[in-house]
This record gives structure tokens, C-alpha cells and sequence, in this order.
């Protein structure tokens, strides 16, 4: 699966990969390949970074166009 949202949630907030990958606890390879699809992101780091930018996990995963509840 694709999540197009992590990079456009990243950029928003001015980081890079290895900040939000720091934040995650895991290493910047790892999460560049949750970006592009590579590999499907676990459920614990959806949540995560569902909290993180404020937003829904819905939002993240492409399930609805609103950031917010």
C-alpha cells in the first residue's frame, strides 16, 4: 500500500525523514519505505503518527479527505 499522506504530513511540518523515523524509534531506510509503499506501515506507527500531526488515522491511511474528526 501506498501512503502518499506520511510525505505530505511530513513536509507540511518542515522535517525530514530521519526526524519522523527518529520519533518512531526506528531507522530512516525503514521509514523511507513506508513512504513509497515498500512496506505496509504497522498499525502502532499509524497511531503514532496519527498523534503527532493531530490528525486521524483515517486521514494516514486515505480514508477520508478530512484531517480532522
Amino acid at each position: 500500500m501506498y501512503y502518499p499522506r506520511l510525505k505530505d504530513l511530513r513536509e507540511d511540518k518542515d522535517l525530514v525523514q530521519k526526524q519522523v523515523a527518529a520519533y518512531l524509534g526506528i531507522d530512516q531506510r525503514v521509514y523511507s519505505n513506508y513512504e513509497i509503499g515498500k512496506r505496509e506501515i504497522p498499525t502502532r506507527f499509524v497511531i503514532s503518527l496519527a498523534k503527532f500531526y493531530n490528525t486521524t488515522t483515517d486521514y494516514i491511511l486515505g480514508l477520508t479527505n478530512n484531517p480532522k474528526n
